[in-house]
């Protein structure tokens, strides 16, 4: 084949040959090295699949600068949750060096049972999340804490994970705090407030349905976690003055503040915590030298939780594990997994990949059922591919925008399955970057933690079973789809695509 001299469509084969390499090798990846894959050979068979892209890109008539402009442009979408990954990192290294996770961790013991404790871990994450409109920020600050929580009580850390991120997205979705959710109403040209109150009808049942499987999971028994405690109190002077940097992250969020600052500044908080509840912890964790004045040990120590997190040697083995994690550089194989799978969604979508696959799947879709499904698909795909949910929020909600109305369906239809699916679905996929901070923050793989994130598969299940039954699919007026009939006609005539 000769190659074009400007860019042309691509077939629907080579439109496939991208997406199969990504799973086969990523696939391939978990098969051969487990959990581990995520730190290191993932990111290999990204960029494998990413160079497979470009050359079937440069096939099609684009230049290699434009493909390698377009892999940087998607990196650089990133850029916000690799900041905020890495203030993560550092708030999670200063609360175990100043006691918070402990604490946390140790009222959790005494006021929770095993027997109702994902229920709870589910409701709680709900409620913040609700308020604040941030899953990330639940799962960064109240999602670590409970994580302690399971591993004391000897719970289940994959269960736990998915009743947390369950929780964390319920406000995600359905809080007018939240971005996603804005997002998600502007893509489809609805009324925020007329989009949230059709997305509560699938987030109360999903949550409902994920509070009774959390219930079911509960463990029923008499649990014992006076040793725990005492251990706990013994190495760390627990009170509840340690709650003040998780206080001051949710103010922070409650005002919008952004989820970077926020965090960092709790990280922060947690440091100087450290220095005046402990201070003979941090000089000692700085380990500086003799000449060192003793202030600024104190600042070495803080220094060092922020960047390579706290690593605690209390004599207990069981909480040294609890509390030695965190740091910026704990987050550096996360962030290498984002960098990778945006370069690969950036050059798929440069290339017309996602348009390819997408528009004959809108064109056969004849019911009402089957046109939700076919943008939960799309919006799923696109989360797989471009590892952003925004992406997956915004391309499938402008493809899809016509075909709804040549339906006849009000665009809060549209907006609602957009906001069932682009937002959760992303916390299930191990390379996408909401399932790699999940991953890397509360520290289950994703694969592990996904069977049980029940909100996150339920809600675009329902949002596909509503359609399909016609509950809650309101029409346009009888003159309004003309318009948009006639534009879409002109958009479809417009575009075509070769034969294979």
């Amino acid at each position: 084949m000769k190659r074009p001299g400007s860019p042309q469509p691509v077939t629907l084969t080579e439109a496939i040959i991208p997406i199969a390499s990504l799973v086969v090798l990523v696939g391939l990846s978990y098969y051969l090295f487990g959990d581990a894959g995520a730190s290191g050979p993932n990111q290999v068979g990204l960029v494998v699949a990413t160079m497979i892209s470009v050359f079937i890109g440069w096939r099609h008539g684009h230049t290699l600068a434009s493909l390698g402009e377009a892999a940087v442009a998607s990196v650089s979408t990133g850029i916000g949750a690799i900041f905020i990954l890495f203030a993560v990192g550092a708030l999670i290294g200063t609360w175990a060096l100043s006691g918070t996770l402990v604490g946390m961790v140790y009222y959790g013991l005494k006021l929770l049972s095993p027997n109702y404790f994902y229920v709870t871990a589910a409701a709680i994450c709900g409620f913040v999340s609700m308020s604040i409109g941030s899953s990330w920020t639940v799962a960064g600050t109240i999602g670590i804490g409970l994580m302690g929580i399971a591993q004391g009580m000897g719970l289940s850390p994959a269960i736990t994970a998915g009743a947390i991120i369950s929780g964390a997205y319920l406000g995600d979705k359905s809080s007018p705090l939240s971005d996603s959710a804005n997002l998600a109403a502007a893509a489809a040209g609805v009324e925020l407030y007329r989009h949230l109150r059709e997305v509560f009808l699938t987030s109360a049942v999903a949550m409902v349905i994920s509070l009774g499987v959390f219930y079911f999971f509960g463990r029923p028994g008499d649990f014992d976690a006076s040793a725990e405690i005492q251990a706990m109190r013994g190495a760390f002077l627990i009170s509840l003055w340690l709650f003040l940097p998780l206080i001051l992250v949710i103010v922070l969020a409650v005002f919008k503040i952004p989820p970077f600052t926020a965090i960092f500044l709790g990280a922060l908080a947690g440091g100087l915590l450290a220095v005046c509840v402990a201070p003979e912890r941090v000089i000692a964790f700085a380990a500086a030298r003799s000449d060192v004045p003793v202030w600024l040990a104190l600042v070495k120590g803080v220094w060092l939780a922020l960047a390579s997190g706290y690593k605690a040697s209390t004599g207990n083995p069981a909480l040294d594990i609890l509390v030695t994690r965190g740091g910026m550089e704990s987050m550096l194989s996360t962030i290498w997994l984002i960098i990778t799978a945006l370069a690969f969604g950036g050059v798929v979508e440069k290339c017309g990949v996602l348009e390819r696959l997408i528009e004959p799947v809108i064109q056969k879709a004849k019911s009402a059922g089957a046109l939700v499904a076919s943008l939960v698909g799309a919006i799923l795909a696109t989360n797989i591919v471009t590892a952003d949910q925004y992406i997956a929020v915004v391309l499938p909600a402008r493809m899809f925008r016509s075909a709804f109305a040549r339906r006849g369906f009000e665009p809060v239809v549209l907006s609602r399955a957009v906001g069932d699916t682009g937002t959760p679905t992303g916390a299930l996929i191990p390379w996408n970057s909401c399932g790699a901070y999940m991953a890397a923050t509360l520290g289950v793989s994703t694969l592990s933690y996904a069977p049980f994130a029940v909100f996150c598969f339920l809600s675009p299940l329902l949002t596909i079973a509503i359609a399909y039954a016609g509950i809650r699919m309101p029409r346009l007026a009888a003159g309004a789809t003309e318009g948009s009939a006639s534009a879409s006609a002109s958009t479809e005539s417009a575009s075509s695509y070769p034969d294979e």
